[in-house]
């Protein structure tokens, strides 16, 4: 009988694993999703996109989100930009206040990208 980490016999011309993206990806997809699994490097950002998906409608306003992470405007507001700039969220301006919205196609992308 085989020891659990002695490896499985697989046949000639099966693959032995399946990719993370289920197929090979173009250069500019992987980019693309690169650059937001990069975004989402950072338990800041993490967190940030948290709060956001639990808000009603998925939606909040940079005055609510300082106060839990315990950070100044200014660095969740470049927290944020890095959010925007991976496409994660998009940003409205809305008096003095931007709020902050998920962008759930972009969610579904990463989703999908590490489904076999």
């Amino acid at each position: 009988m085989a020891s659990p980490s002695a490896p499985t016999a697989v046949a000639p011309g099966t693959a032995c694993c399946s990719t993370v993206t289920g197929g090979a990806l173009e250069a500019e997809d992987a980019q693309r999703l690169a650059r937001m699994f990069k975004a989402l490097g950072d338990p800041t950002r993490v967190r940030l996109l948290s709060l956001i998906a639990a808000h009603p409608e998925r939606e909040a306003c940079i005055c609510d989100l300082t106060e839990p992470v315990g950070l100044s405007q200014p660095t969740v507001s470049h927290h944020m930009k890095q959010l925007v700039d991976a496409g994660l969220v998009v940003r409205e301006q809305r008096g003095r206040w931007a709020f902050y919205r998920l962008v759930e196609d972009t969610l579904a992308a990463l989703s999908d990208a590490l489904r076999p």
